[in-house]
């Protein structure tokens, strides 16, 4: 597929993911690929053959980016690497691995499919989101999973309205709102009682976390839609919204978030043989075939 220069992200301090990485840099130079070593995993490796850079120059110079580690550190890499349009696989030296489902120990078998072109190649799309204060711009940033806004301090309830395209849809007393893509479906959305969206779905999902009433229930709406919550003044302690449970940003009384699609799509390349319900079945304990 014409891959030429590969850009290598790695789960720090972990030594399977060092492993993976050393075998990953000898079998890409026998493709003599080019390689670039995100510099947070470099120091951790041996030899040489093999260039630094962050994640952003990766970004800019790589035409696949290959991540070693579990879900978290995928979800790192893809929040950056998703704008720079770059091609993103992953190998699972994590727990569950949704999206880094590449076995450690087969990995050159798999990824001869992927140089060959034999592969499938899906784009995932991400949130933006930004929050305002008296109507100024505050803070934003992205996410490939989920928005959240919850509460700073463990089982406290808080009071805000749900606005879909200025549409007014509910209030509500909860511990707060879990808004999650295709992607972030079978993640914390998942734990929190929501719906398993599959990937190709240009759909959200708003799920109520700890509702005050037995009628609140998860709603999907359309992706293309503007999801603006607005926190209500009476609530007396400062709020959370977090991004893929990695990037925190503060939340006054009074505040707006707005939650809109992110132009950028992260482009993730599965196997020739990954099939979505494998996956879910695998991961989830879900019944094998009877007959």
């Amino acid at each position: 597929m014409g891959f030429h220069t590969v850009g290598l992200i790695g789960k720090q301090g972990h030594s399977g993911a060092n492993l993976s990485l050393q075998a990953l840099i000898v079998y890409l130079k026998q493709k003599d690929c080019r390689v670039i070593v995100e510099q947070s995993c470099a120091s951790q490796l041996k030899g040489n053959g093999f260039e630094i850079a962050d994640l952003n120059t990766i970004g800019t110079q790589a035409d696949l980016a290959i991540v070693v580690g579990g879900d978290g550190n995928m979800l790192g890499a893809a929040r950056v690497l998703a704008k720079h349009n770059v091609a993103v696989v992953g190998i699972n030296r994590g727990n569950l691995g949704f999206l880094t489902d590449i076995n450690p120990d087969d990995f050159e078998r798999q990824l001869d499919t992927i140089f060959t072109g034999e592969c499938q190649i899906e784009q995932r799309f991400l949130l933006e989101l930004e929050v305002y204060r008296g109507g100024e711009l505050q803070s934003t940033n992205s996410a490939v999973n989920e928005v959240v806004l919850h509460h700073g301090k463990v089982a406290h309830m808080m009071e805000f309205e749900v606005y879909l395209d200025e549409n007014f849809v509910f209030s509500q007393r909860s511990d707060g709102l879990i808004v999650a893509t295709p992607t972030g479906s079978t993640a914390y959305s998942l734990s929190g009682g929501g719906p398993i969206l599959t990937p190709n779905l240009d759909a959200l999902s708003l799920v109520p976390m700890f509702p005050h009433t037995l009628s609140a229930r998860p709603i999907v709406v359309d992706a293309n839609s503007t999801v603006r919550m607005k926190v209500s003044k009476e609530n007396k302690d400062n709020l959370q919204v977090s991004c893929d449970s990695h990037i925190v940003l503060t939340v006054l009384p009074g505040d707006e978030i707005v939650i809109r699609k992110n132009p950028a799509k992260l482009s993730l390349i599965h196997p020739k043989d990954y099939n979505y319900f494998n996956v879910l079945r695998t991961k989830l304990g879900w019944g094998s075939k009877l007959y």
